[in-house]
């Protein structure tokens, strides 16, 4: 089948996946554990808020009609109290921040626009209605559906939540991902690899990014090159609920997963995508189960599944949103590249996100230099140079 540029190889997984998933099961969790997680259901407010219109600022309540002029000051309030008079003509209430606005004001002076003579205030500026003035229902009005099913929750949603008195979420199940490495060169962790042996390091760095998509890992024993072993494993990892392989996927003699998933009656929707890394990168569905072939260096399977694997496994824990989390920055020194491919390249983007830097890498094995990145440069397929200065696309890690 032919290659698909990068936008389209995207919108294959979206629309596949979206098209053809089940929403998980539904468990509940306390609030201490619901950050990360995607809402079930939708949560109306149960009440107003704020509940009575409060003060945004410490000052004066005042009438605005009754100024610039010198007003006599009645009382105070505060946060969590509540004024049992009302402000008439010529009169002023303090006030402190959060604090219910009283009868009879319509707007709050700022206390560093007054001054304090013999026990009043002048104000010598004028104020609008409802200036400085939270008006009961502003923020949400009392069943206002303020979280949505399908949204991850962060932590301002975690506070919306408390805010409504719920003390659990109803969320979604995370949905198992099974990880399979491949190739008869990896060797455990903790073992002394031979010259010709490499540690497997890919299984764990997928763990860690599918645990941050939402996603439950499963890691699974490496699959051997050899049709016989790979097609046991892959059969194990098809249930569950997404599999996710790295290696064995390019065309050599012995990359085998693509013959063992077509014995299995796979249906592929692409097996070659015009980025770098990750070029040769496999997606489709089998036993009602849907995959990836992704390549088997250490960048090519981190980006691919960034770009492509993240979004089914977003989907799949029910997020209805989905998107790359990309900016705009400036290049610190000129780049270029060849053309044909779009290409997510190693970089270090400053603490204030306004500048990017690329790091030197050494091709998609290398490892030390991903880390010393904390995103990939974005370049276009169609676009061979960009000089110091240009804003560029940038992936955050």
């Amino acid at each position: 089948m032919p290659p698909l540029t990068f936008s389209e190889a995207r919108e294959s997984v979206l629309s596949h996946v979206r098209g053809a998933r089940r929403l998980p099961g539904v468990e509940s969790v306390g609030l201490d554990q619901a950050a990360g997680r995607v809402l079930a259901e939708d949560v109306a407010a149960d009440r107003d808020t704020p509940a009575l219109a409060r003060s945004v600022r410490d000052g004066f309540a005042v009438r605005s009609g009754d100024v610039p002029g010198e007003l006599e000051v009645i009382g105070e309030v505060r946060a969590g109290d509540r004024f049992g008079g009302e402000v008439g003509r010529g009169q002023a209430v303090e006030i402190m921040t959060g604090a219910p606005v009283p009868a009879g004001a319509d707007a709050i002076v700022m206390v560093e626009h007054t001054s304090r003579v013999n026990g009043r205030v002048r104000i010598d500026r004028s104020a609008e209605p409802r200036q400085f003035i939270n008006l009961q229902g502003s923020e949400a009005a009392a069943q206002e559906v303020v979280l949505h099913a399908g949204q991850r929750l962060d932590y301002s949603s975690v506070a919306m939540l408390a805010t409504f008195g719920r003390d659990r979420a109803a969320v979604y199940e995370r949905p198992s991902v099974a990880l399979i490495a491949t190739g008869d060169e990896i060797v455990e962790v903790a073992e002394a690899p031979q010259e010709f042996q490499i540690r497997n390091s890919n299984i764990y760095s997928l763990a860690a990014q599918v645990r941050r998509a939402g996603g439950a890992p499963r890691l699974l024993p490496v699959a051997r090159d050899n049709e016989r072993h790979t097609r046991e494993i892959v059969q194990e990892g098809l249930q569950a609920d997404l599999l996710l392989l790295s290696g064995g996927v390019s065309a050599g003699k012995y990359d085998v997963v693509e013959s063992v998933l077509s014995g299995l009656g796979a249906e592929f929707y692409f097996d070659r995508v015009l980025i770098q890394p990750g070029q040769p990168l496999v997606f489709g569905r089998a036993c009602n189960r849907f995959f990836f072939g992704l390549p088997g260096n250490p960048a090519s399977t981190m980006v691919t599944f960034e770009v492509f694997a993240r979004a089914a496994v977003e989907l799949l824990t029910g997020q209805e949103e989905i998107a790359l989390p990309m900016l705009l920055s400036r290049l610190t020194r000129d780049f270029r590249h060849r053309t044909g491919l779009t290409r997510f390249l190693p970089a270090r983007l400053s603490p204030d996100g306004a500048e990017v830097t690329p790091v030197n890498w050494s091709g998609s094995g290398d490892i030390p230099a991903l880390t010393r990145a904390n995103a990939f440069l974005v370049v276009e397929s169609g676009r061979a140079e960009y000089p110091q200065g240009e804003l560029i696309q940038v992936l955050l890690k």
